[in-house]
């Protein structure tokens, strides 16, 4: 199995790699898609020397004693640094987990699993189901089609852009923000304990709605939806365009908020002209 120490800035190429696999304490991390032979470029490392593995096509970027399950073991004194890149073909699975690292995937196709303590994801391009859980990491995403799990304690979820065919989103008290199309037939969910909670939809969305909070308040710019407001709870419900898709968005003390996104001007006088010619 090749095997490399690395504790000094190096590049390495490998002939083809079918998982990438990426555990690293702090620093900052890229994964970008790219057309040209798998590369590793490590700019700067410290502390304790990286682990190198490139064994059946699966490259695994980590330290001697580190694993997957055990990144809070490493929250101690010790300072481990490195700043790395890697370059992969767009549809390698991939498994990142930090500390208090900063991650960035950009262009992946296939599916993304991301752990973290502290440290945040930045992704871009991405059409791959992300499953993702941190303790305060936070997750932003632009143009993200597919699906998209994610799971905090304190941690903010940003999304513009993209089609979700799915979003679970939990978190105690961080904030989720999301700006998006939906994919037919999407199921959008999103709760917290206090943490706000915003919801930006095309004007011609097609889904059920149900938005409730215990003691925040809810509101909505769609019509047609029905508010109901008593004693412990305030919610807002109904049916938008045909009703293909769900839309739940709950929150015990936080603020939930569905916003519309009207077409863009052009777009809305070219509707009006066509409307006036009938």
């Amino acid at each position: 199995m090749p095997r490399w120490i690395i504790d000094t800035p190096t590049s390495l190429t490998f002939d083809g790699v079918v998982a990438l696999r990426i555990r690293l304490v702090s620093g900052s991390v890229a994964v970008l898609a790219g057309q040209d032979t798998p590369r590793l470029d490590i700019e700067s490392v410290s502390g304790q020397p990286l682990l190198v593995t490139h064994e059946a096509g699966i490259l695994t970027i980590s330290y001697e004693d580190m694993t997957w399950d055990g990144l809070l073991g490493w929250l101690r004194p010790q300072r481990h640094y490195a700043t790395i890149a890697v370059t992969v073909q767009h549809d390698c699975p991939l498994q990142l987990g930090v500390v208090n690292a900063t991650a960035i995937v950009s262009g992946m196709t296939a599916r993304t699993s991301f752990k973290s303590v502290s440290g945040g994801l930045t992704i871009d391009g991405v059409t791959g189901n992300l499953d993702a859980n941190t303790v305060s990491g936070y997750l932003e995403a632009q143009n993200v089609d597919g699906e998209v799990s994610f799971k905090t304690v304190s941690g903010d979820l940003t999304i513009a852009g993209g089609s979700l065919a799915r979003l679970d989103a939990k978190t105690v008290n961080g904030k989720i923000t999301a700006d998006v199309d939906l994919a037919p037939a999407a199921l959008v969910q999103a709760a917290t304990v206090s943490g706000d909670v915003a919801v930006r939809l095309p004007a011609t969305a097609s889904t059920r709605v149900d938005m409730r909070s215990t003691s925040g308040r809810v509101e909505t710019a769609f019509d047609g939806l029905d508010g109901d407001r008593k004693p412990g709870a305030t919610s807002v419900a109904g049916t938008l365009g045909a009703g293909d898709g769900k839309l739940s968005l709950a929150t015990i003390s936080g603020a939930v908020t569905l916003l519309r996104r009207n077409p863009p001007a052009g777009q809305q006088r070219s509707r009006v002209g066509t409307e006036e010619a009938l």
